[in-house]
């Protein structure tokens, strides 16, 4: 076996640069992009190894680790989990950063590959520049604190070690059950220590997603159980985008005549206007799809981990005899709330799970109910995104008009906030995969990071980012770096004059509006309420930038962005008293003793919401 002398960096880089991906009969880099900064722990080694590869997976350069991570995840997503972005920085506070990246990618069971530099393994030169010193243990470093974020951790003390970290963190980022972030800690020392590989060990490799087949029993209890159904229901989540399944779900659907509800995760899988399309789950979703929930006798929850918005804390399903049945390639989404599990990838179920239902058909009043809720419910979007000149619009109204202004392709990101809510409920889909809301990690400052990731994944399409003031003040950044690589946007910025959505949920629980809205701030100020410009803010940051004061302005506007070379920035002052809202109860902690009679007055209001709760069954 012939061997090759090379560091730990170079082996490194050199065994991603070898991996790809077949995706649709075509074979792809696997890692498709890399983010950097580089500082002491990542630049002599490892950054000359990412420059010589740029040409297999280019480098970008971010203003923040975080975001830079962050835009790693959206592109994964972008991409589907078929190709996964790599966010490297040096220690310390630059690994620290990484950790909110990666607890998003872990929540959602996205890859990513995270390579932070680490203090020298030989300790000789200890303490270091940014080395926290733990008297106790002195093994310990900053990037121990990923473990509780990361699917797949790793710390390589020494070359040899690549042999075994890099097949089994990539296994877990392509494994459909346990996708998820993978860190690998880079002592730098380490990071420029030599050892004799086997060349085999570059050689190419090809990979390909698998897809794990159901138990044909689990299929035929699955069977029995929808022919008996009256009232049966899907749920569809976005495992059945990361699967390829759309259409073997459109298909089952149509076949049996089914009615479809979708997660956020699983948001745009159907047309708006297809007939068995019931709208979003939840609390953040609709009355047509709750109101199927409530009477449901079986559902077929596909791809989703169910969490508390798309189950409206577990109270959505009020039949107290309903079946669950949940299709899932993770056994622990399978199996949660004691459902009869098909632990399969989703396509590999739904259309042997079709087979075995032969001709069978939902009964008619059922789909009829299904296209009743569905037109009242479509009529309540209708009236809410409908453009009036009053004085501040909507978000609805926004996210109506830019319903109407996208291309098939084009990607709206969001996160965080109001907008998850307001885009979930009034989206009416013409095109899939069109909508990139996260909200499972909720992470405040993703979405200007995501556009920008997204855009590098989908260069040919439009990345248009919904964003408040709030999470723009957070993390901005990326509109910089965005006008520095070449990848353009649209970022819609939503200004409400602070947390608004926080605002609502504190002074709906009986609390006194405090710390949300710039208005109720502390403060020591003896001058008017400071506002920002975030105009002038984006163009220093070299994007374009406009103010739309009228709703009617706002089309214009967006034509403008359209043809604009490089990133631009359309701010709208948003009317923060205006809120889309459906029939749901979501589970808040409230005081259970207090002398404040609107709080216990908004406590014994959430208690009888709670009645319908399911408890674990």
């Amino acid at each position: 076996m012939g061997t090759i002398r090379l560091t730990t960096a170079q082996a490194l880089v050199r065994y991603l640069a070898a991996q790809q991906i077949e995706i649709d009969g075509k074979n792809e880099s696997l890692f498709g992009c890399a983010f950097a900064i580089f500082g002491h722990g990542n630049v002599t080694c490892l950054g000359q190894q990412l420059y010589e590869n740029q040409s297999t997976f280019p480098t970008w350069r971010g203003q923040n680790e975080q975001s830079m991570a962050l835009a790693a995840v959206a592109y994964a997503r972008a991409n589907q989990r078929r190709r996964i972005g790599i966010a490297t920085s040096s220690v310390g506070p630059g690994a620290t950063n990484m950790i909110t990246a990666a607890g998003v990618a872990h929540t959602n069971r996205l890859p990513l590959l995270l390579l932070a530099g680490d203090t020298f393994q030989s300790r000789l030169p200890d303490p270091v520049l940014q080395q926290t010193e733990h008297f106790a243990n002195p093994s310990l470093t900053v990037n121990d604190a990923f473990k509780t974020v990361t699917r797949f951790w790793d710390r390589i003390n020494a070359p040899s070690q690549l042999m075994v970290a890099l097949p089994q963190a990539i296994a877990t980022m392509l494994d459909p059950a346990d996708c998820g972030p993978a860190m690998i800690a880079l002592p730098q020392d380490v990071q420029g220590q030599a050892w004799d590989f086997p060349e085999s060990f570059f050689a190419p490799k090809v990979h390909r997603i698998r897809r794990p087949q159901p138990e044909p029993i689990e299929l035929d209890l699955a069977a029995e159980a929808i022919k008996k159904a009256k009232r049966p229901l899907i749920i569809a989540g976005g495992g059945v985008a990361y699967s390829g399944a759309r259409n073997a779900l459109i298909q089952f659907a149509e076949k049996h005549q089914i009615p479809v509800v979708e997660t956020i995760a699983g948001r745009t899988l159907l047309s708006a206007d297809h007939p068995l399309n019931c709208g979003p789950i939840g609390t953040t979703g609709s009355n047509s799809a709750n109101h199927m929930c409530e009477d449901a006798d079986v559902v077929i929850a596909i791809g989703t981990r169910l969490q508390d918005f798309t189950t409206g804390s577990w109270t959505v399903f009020r039949d107290p005899d309903m079946k669950l049945i949940s299709i899932n390639a993770g056994r622990f989404d399978a199996t949660k709330h004691m459902a009869q599990s098909i632990i399969s990838d989703a396509k590999a179920a739904i259309v042997p799970l079709s087979e075995r239902l032969g001709n069978w058909q939902t009964q008619s009043a059922w789909v009829d109910k299904a296209a009743a809720e569905t037109a009242e419910w479509r009529a309540v979007v209708k009236q809410r995104t409908a453009a009036t000149e009053t004085d501040l619009p909507s978000y609805a109204q926004i996210i109506g008009k830019v319903n109407t202004l996208v291309n098939e392709g084009d990607r709206v990101v969001t996160a965080a906030g109001g907008l998850p809510a307001e885009l979930n409920m009034n989206w009416q889909a013409s095109y899939p995969y069109s909508l990139d809301v996260e909200f499972g990690f909720s992470c405040m400052g993703y979405e200007i990071a995501a556009g920008w990731g997204n855009k590098i994944a989908r260069p040919d399409h439009e990345s248009i980012v919904l964003v408040g003031d709030g999470s723009y003040l957070m993390m901005n950044s990326d509109i910089y770096s965005s006008v520095l690589t070449g990848h353009k946007m649209i970022v819609l910025v939503c200004d409400n004059g602070g947390f608004a959505v926080i605002r609502k949920l504190q002074t709906n629980t009986g609390n006194t509006a405090f710390n949300n809205q710039l208005e109720d701030c502390t403060t020591e100020r003896d001058y008017d309420l400071p506002r920002v410009d975030f105009v002038s803010h984006a163009r220093g940051l070299g994007a374009n930038a406009e103010k739309v004061e009228r709703l009617s302005d706002f089309e214009a506007a967006f034509e403008r962005a359209k043809a604009s070379d490089k990133t631009y920035v359309i701010v709208t002052d948003i009317d923060d008293t205006v809120w889309s809202s459906c029939d749901a109860w979501w589970e808040v902690g409230l005081s259970e003793v207090t002398d404040n009679e609107n709080i216990a007055n908004a406590r014994d209001q959430w208690e009888e919401g709670r009645k319908h709760q399911r408890r674990g069954v």
